[in-house]
């Protein structure tokens, strides 16, 4: 794949954050896309440091950040780890979801999917649901199909999410909309915005 300048949401000399499309994996063809591009932008010759500071789920579409720099990884990393990179999502959902409230869940990791089970780890959400009809979530963990098993559980899976029981199978309508961090190397919050780009419900 190619990316254009429309992709980059996001970048200074230690972080870059891009758009990734549905289907692409956050590590491969789509991560050497983006090194790619920021030796074409740069002009840099020999090898181009770039490690992913979070994953996406391959269907998911939206913000991925990657730190270009050793120091950058490792802070951002670290700051991962204390839960201090606040996440938001948008999905489309089934049925009719209302208001806002917190999901919290014991889920365990099987192969390829999520299940809740009580030997699981915490898991915890806040949702709200805005206008238009979508659901914007806050993750506040980060556990493998989160979003999607959680809001499964309550009887409402995401629009084409087959895998969680949705009704029919298509483009996965969920989307890494926002985040917000503070920055590696400097004194200030940085905040980065992905329009919605899901299908219109």
């Amino acid at each position: 794949m190619k990316l254009s300048d429309k992709d980059i949401l996001y970048q200074d000399n230690h972080l870059i954050a891009v758009y990734k499309p549905a289907g692409e994996v956050t590590q491969g063809p789509f991560q050497e896309a983006v090194r790619a591009w920021i030796k074409m932008e740069s002009q840099k010759p020999g090898n181009v440091f770039l490690e992913p500071v979070h994953r996406i789920d391959k269907p998911v579409q939206g913000i991925v950040l990657f730190a270009k720099t050793s120091k950058a990884l490792t802070r951002m990393n670290a700051q991962m780890r204390d839960r201090a990179i606040e996440r938001w999502y948008i999905a489309g959902v089934e049925g009719k979801l209302q208001g806002c409230g917190e999901l919290v869940h014991k889920l365990r990791k099987d192969p390829h999917r999520s299940v809740v089970a009580d030997d699981g780890r915490e898991s915890r959400l806040l949702y709200k649901v805005v206008s238009g009809g979508w659901v914007e979530i806050q993750l506040i963990t980060g556990r493998y199909h989160q979003i999607r098993c959680q809001l499964a559980e309550i009887g409402h899976p995401i629009i084409g999410d087959a895998k969680y029981g949705a009704s029919n199978m298509g483009i996965l309508q969920l989307q890494h909309q926002k985040m917000r961090f503070k920055h590696p190397t400097r004194d200030e919050w940085v905040e980065i915005k992905c329009r919605n780009k899901l299908q219109s419900r």
